[in-house]
């Protein structure tokens, strides 16, 4: 069985925690045998999968597979299409270490459900979306990589895994997926 979650800002990929500041996958009702595939900090949003079968978690996440994920990335500031190319190139380096090429893109007006609590917003200084298609996932990534190129992140959601992106799960419900979705995942 595989599952699909929209996790909400606020919620750790765990179903346990030392902490009473966040929820947790505990409170989804989830079946019973299922784990997180991946993890999204609790600061971040959307697209989470969860299953009972051990084996697809190294097909989905070890590098050497070259799997994708897809994140709509709200950044403070008005970015350009010459801020992504470092992205785009491979050449950004975080804590020492060189990133793998990334799919960048400037996105334009996307639809996105409000977040609660909704993000900060600043009278005087834009925001901009932009769309990272990655295929590694480290600690706070995404995070780190805007940042690195002078835009922090205001708010993140991952939209896809692979080529899976479901529309109709709206955040804090979940659903299992089919086997023609299970295809698109790992396509």
């Amino acid at each position: 069985m595989i599952i699909a979650f929209n996790k909400p800002f606020g919620v750790l990929s765990q179903f346990t925690s030392d902490s009473s500041t966040y929820r947790t996958l505990s409170d989804f009702n989830f079946p019973h045998g299922v784990y997180p595939l991946g993890r999204l900090d609790a600061d971040s949003e959307g697209l989470l999968l969860l299953s009972d079968e051990k084996h697809i978690n190294n097909a989905l996440l070890h590098p050497n597979h070259a799997h994708k994920r897809t994140y709509w990335v709200q950044v403070e500031g008005s970015i350009q299409d010459s801020d992504l190319s470092s992205i785009r190139r491979g050449t950004l380096s975080i804590q020492g270490r060189m990133l793998l090429p990334g799919n960048a893109e400037i996105l334009t007006d996307p639809t996105v459900e409000p977040r609660n609590p909704p993000i900060r917003v600043r009278k005087f200084i834009p925001d901009s979306w932009i769309s990272l298609t990655l295929i590694e996932g480290k600690n706070r990534q995404v995070r780190k990589m805007t940042a690195a190129i002078g835009y922090p992140t205001l708010r993140l959601i991952r939209v896809a895994i692979g080529n899976f992106r479901p529309n109709d799960i709206h955040p804090g419900t979940w659903r299992e997926i089919t086997a023609n979705e299970l295809n698109s995942i790992f396509a």
